[in-house]
């Protein structure tokens, strides 16, 4: 089950990059020492790359932890940009789609995914990791 946790983790990560790394070339960049969409969505697709490769080859509970928190922010930002207006906060743009497409589908199920995944990774991984400890044994001289 390890491995399956760590590809789905992976792949929807890389599902979530794709989508934003696509989606930054059409954003507008920041302005008056503003942060543009544009960095904002691929700092998240490299952020994203980051965490699903940490998992795939080296998962531990803090590279769980790391992928279920770049997943689960993703969700929840789309979510709260989708539903609430909340203009721009210091220097971060105003956000604000409440408009629903394809891409934005297959971005909040391959965060989901991942969301989910790394969680059960989490719980899951020092229990695996304790089953497999081997006993020390003396050295015979």
């Amino acid at each position: 089950m390890g491995i399956l946790l760590r590809v789905l983790v992976a792949a929807g990560l890389a599902v979530d990059a794709y989508i934003h790394w696509d989606f930054a070339a059409d954003l507008p960049s920041g302005k008056d020492g503003n942060i543009g969409a544009d960095v904002l969505f691929q700092t998240q697709a490299v952020v994203a790359i980051a965490a699903g490769l940490l998992v795939l080859f080296w998962a531990r509970r803090w590279t769980y932890a790391v992928a279920f928190l770049v997943a689960a922010s993703a969700v929840g930002a789309l979510l709260l940009y989708y539903t609430v207006d909340v203009g721009s906060i210091g220097p971060l743009p105003e956000m604000y789609e409440p408009v629903w497409y394809g891409e934005k589908t297959i971005s909040v199920v391959g965060e989901g995914i991942a969301a989910v995944a790394a969680l059960v990774g989490f719980f899951t991984v020092s229990r695996r990791s304790e089953g497999r400890r081997v006993e020390e044994v003396p050295a015979r001289w």
